[in-house]
């Protein structure tokens, strides 16, 4: 059985707890969005503190948290699963996608 050491965890604003382990985040700064790397906290404050929520057109278990900085917008997407939720990616981006406003600061 293997082992999935988890690399952090919060509550977001949506009050579900989300996580990530060390893999996971791993293959995101190395084979997805490199530009993420060392960025742990900013993921962290976008899930608990978000200008906007999004959910997904495609899955409505999936949310996309944004957080405005310097101009442009970090982006986490997460996907609520059994009352607790994971990360499946997060980069930075010049534009809010698509899908249905869900929560707004």
């Amino acid at each position: 059985m293997k082992i999935h050491k988890l690399h952090f965890e919060v509550i977001s604003s949506l009050g579900r707890r989300i996580r990530v382990t060390k893999g996971y985040w791993n293959k995101i700064i190395e084979t997805k969005h490199g530009i993420m790397k060392g960025r742990e906290d900013l993921v962290k404050e976008t899930l608990v503190n978000p200008n906007q929520i999004r959910r997904s057109r495609k899955d409505s278990n999936v949310y996309l948290h944004y957080k405005r900085v310097n101009g442009k917008y970090n982006c986490v997407v997460a996907k609520h699963l059994n009352g607790e939720g994971f990360i499946i990616t997060t980069y930075i981006t010049d534009r809010i996608k698509a899908g249905e406003a869900y929560e707004t600061n």
